[in-house]
């Protein structure tokens, strides 16, 4: 080959290989398109958002205790002749029950010495009386002249035997006293905690007899968040004894130590300072005659017991009220708008275990997804399965409590909404 053919044969193949793109991209090669799809991406559930007056029940919890809780003392020293079979733990008693009693023979013997004392006393009042008299008439029998002074008619001795006298009387009223205070009587209906003498115990004054309580009535403290207190009538404006049934505001009292136990109770006052260590309002709920016959039959309440508590609220008009598993960490929803699956944020007025009342966000008509979502877009289509009436959850139009939480406590409805 010359020279002058291998000049030509690279500026051919190049020329051959511009020619062979042209053709290429003149005639790209087809791919096979696959149809648009315009159906919706996945099915959900909805319900109807629609305004409906909510009555508000607030969560709390307490401890069970008694309204009064005394220790018995003994008043006298001595040694304990008897003890009522009452006196031990968990035992009853009416008022008036003689629980212990201690020897009282030395007493009996003090109250007999007052009384002879007593007599001398009066005896030698009668004898100062008698010499008053006396001198007020020898006065006049000698022909003296004006009213006779107070050392000639033994005024001053007649005051003494008269002090002795009632000095006499109350060393007697004393002894007495004390003779009545060897038997130990229960001053109110109640239950002993426990007892801290026995039989053949000698005991003196001001020693611990008995730990008791009344069971005519007891008390629960509940602590209530500050959100809350806005949406309940607390009973800060009657007294106790002046309240009625239009005050009285009911609260459930729940337990689950035996079986699940409920009883009914009421708000009697409402604690004067916030409480300084959980920084929240306390209020007082009180349980009448927890232990009479109306409760037979159930496991009777213990003191220390811990117990939950719905306490009944305001009664809010026209809101909108929505499940707990609706929401998506606390601040949003979502909504089915033509087919068109739309991500609104909503302010919650007030929320407790079950449902909230929203305040904004929520429109009423709208279709809210009950279906829960993973991570989902906003503007996403979809096809709605079923739509359900707005409410709370089946058997609780109320939209109470779950319950407790695996340690016990009410969970805390303050906490953001179910993240799903």
């Amino acid at each position: 080959m010359n020279f002058k053919s291998k000049r030509i044969l690279p500026v051919g193949i190049f020329f051959g290989l511009i020619l062979i793109a042209i053709i290429i991209r003149m005639n790209p090669p087809e791919a096979p398109q696959r149809p648009a799809f315009d159906g919706p991406t996945m099915s959900v559930e909805t319900q109807s958002v629609l305004p409906r007056d909510y009555n508000v029940r607030l969560q709390s919890y307490g401890t069970v205790q008694p309204r009064i809780r005394s220790m018995l003392i003994a008043q006298v020293g001595g040694q304990i002749i008897s003890i009522n079979d009452n006196v031990r733990n968990g035992g009853f008693f009416e008022k008036g029950d003689v629980l212990a009693e201690i020897d009282p023979r030395d007493y009996e013997a003090n109250v007999q010495i007052a009384e002879a004392t007593l007599a001398d006393a009066r005896q030698a009042l009668a004898e100062a009386v008698a010499r008053s008299d006396q001198a007020r008439e020898d006065w006049q029998r000698l022909g003296n002249e004006g009213e006779p002074s107070e050392l000639v008619l033994r005024i001053p001795q007649l005051e003494a035997a008269q002090a002795r006298v009632e000095s006499a009387g109350s060393s007697l009223t004393k002894a007495n006293l004390d003779l009545e205070r060897t038997r130990i009587v229960a001053p109110f209906a109640g239950r002993a905690i426990r007892k801290l003498v026995d039989l053949g115990q000698v005991v003196s004054g001001n020693t611990q007899v008995a730990e008791i309580y009344a069971t005519d009535v007891v008390e629960i403290r509940l602590p209530l968040r500050n959100r809350d207190l806005g949406f309940v009538d607390l009973p800060e404006s009657f007294r106790f004894s002046d309240a009625d049934a239009d005050n009285e505001i009911g609260v459930s009292i729940k337990s689950d130590l035996i079986g699940q136990e409920e009883w009914t109770a009421r708000l009697v006052r409402t604690e004067g300072a916030i409480d300084e260590s959980a920084r929240q309002l306390h209020v007082i709920a009180r349980i009448d005659d927890p232990f009479g016959p109306q409760n037979e039959g159930r496991a009777p309440l213990k003191i220390g017991q811990y117990v939950t508590a719905e306490i009944e609220g305001r009664t809010l008009q026209d809101v909108l009220v929505i499940p707990n598993n609706t929401i998506y960490q606390g601040a949003y929803v979502y909504t089915v708008d033509d087919g068109i699956l739309r991500r609104k944020d909503i302010d919650i007025t007030w929320q407790n275990d079950e449902v909230a009342i929203i305040a904004a966000g929520l429109q009423p008509g709208d279709e809210l997804v009950t279906t829960p979502l993973g991570q989902v877009t906003s503007g996403i289509r979809v096809s709605v399965v079923g739509a359900g009436s707005q409410g709370a959850r089946p058997g609780r139009p109320d939209g109470g409590p779950n319950g407790e939480r695996p340690d016990g406590k009410v969970a805390r409805s303050d906490q953001p909404g179910a993240t799903q």
